[in-house]
């Protein structure tokens, strides 16, 4: 275990409401509870795996002027990162900030092709050992689940609670009002803290995280991560607190299925008490709908025996079918 944790000045309740209280093993008033070692801090910022990162992250971007400017010098920019990464003076640059329509208007912010790298190699570190710890509800942006794995188990959802559609069944669905920009950064950290146990590998998450003045931006690699691991603390509230059986989460999507009005309504009300006194976070867009009156999940408008893709999402995959570049399912979405 490292001999020396942050010091974030957070207060002590920071650290309680984090969960960081009790249990593992004690450094000063802080608590790690999981250790994240997958490899040594070395061979995660080896000039062999800031190689990996890159190959990763030119795929498909080979003609973008920064990248071929960044390409030209490619080995010694690489060295020169390494150099910084092992040294602790990496500094993680700004951002261009532009909009796309996917067809809603969306702000992008865009890292620099160096930070970029670095953001994959923090991904790559990461990813796994946290997707492990996942509940196995949570489909956005994880291998082996996305999109239609999510309307999949919908459908599921939906024929267990209805009987095979002979009985009355309730959607509560939900999302989370201006998740990325709502991101409470002190307690993203400590969540980070209480699982990355190097302090240098930890250093750089940090880095990215406050790279950003407020939240997270979409565009970092890391982004849907993060966001992964900050609502994964309500996805164990929903499945041991709560003890829904019918929950699924997709981003900042939330489906809960039942046969019971009622029950949803109070199931909403103690997940929004807990989102605004834990994370930090307002449901948005809370609807309980029957099925037999079509509801309206992950693009698609689900009725007791059939679905219908909903306009928007017809638009936005022809929009994606004419782009150079599709994003796939459940993978991050990088700019």
């Amino acid at each position: 275990m490292p001999q020396h944790i942050h010091d974030f000045n957070l207060e002590n309740e920071w650290w309680e409401i984090c969960g960081c209280t009790g249990g593992g093993e004690h450094k000063g008033k802080y608590t790690i509870r999981n250790v994240c070692y997958a490899r040594s801090f070395e061979e995660i910022i080896s000039y062999e795996s800031l190689l990996r990162a890159w190959e990763d992250f030119v795929k498909g971007k080979r003609k973008r002027v920064d990248v071929n400017d960044f390409a030209r010098t490619l080995l010694d920019n690489l060295w020169q990162l390494h150099f910084d990464l092992k040294n602790n003076t990496y500094v993680h640059g700004g951002y261009l900030e532009y909009v796309i329509c996917d067809p809603k208007k969306r702000m992008i912010h865009k890292a620099s092709v160096r930070d970029r790298v670095v953001h994959r190699v923090i991904y790559n570190a990461l990813y796994r050992y946290f997707d492990k710890r996942f509940v196995h509800d949570s489909y956005s942006s994880r291998k082996g689940k996305g999109m239609h794995k999510a309307r999949d188990r919908f459908k599921y959802f939906v024929r267990k609670v209805s009987k095979n559609c002979t009985k009355q069944c309730f959607v509560l669905k939900f999302d989370i009002q201006k998740c990325f920009a709502s991101i409470d950064q002190k307690v993203l950290l400590c969540l980070l803290r209480r699982n990355i146990a190097d302090d240098k590998l930890f250093d750089i998450a940090k880095n990215i995280v406050e790279s950003f003045g407020c939240g997270l931006p979409l565009g970092n690699f890391t982004s849907q991560l993060f966001i992964n691991v900050y609502l994964h603390e309500l996805d164990l509230f929903c499945k041991q607190e709560l003890h829904i059986k019918y929950y699924l989460r997709y981003a900042d999507d939330v489906v809960v299925v039942s046969n019971d009005e009622y029950e949803l309504e109070v199931i909403h009300k103690r997940i929004a008490d807990f989102l605004l006194r834990k994370l930090f976070l307002i449901t948005h867009k809370k609807s309980i709908t029957t099925i037999s009156h079509g509801v309206d999940v992950l693009g698609v408008i689900f009725f007791p025996r059939y679905g219908i893709l909903r306009k928007r999402t017809r638009v936005k995959m022809a929009l994606r079918n004419l782009a150079a570049e599709p994003m796939g399912e459940g993978r991050n979405v990088e700019f």
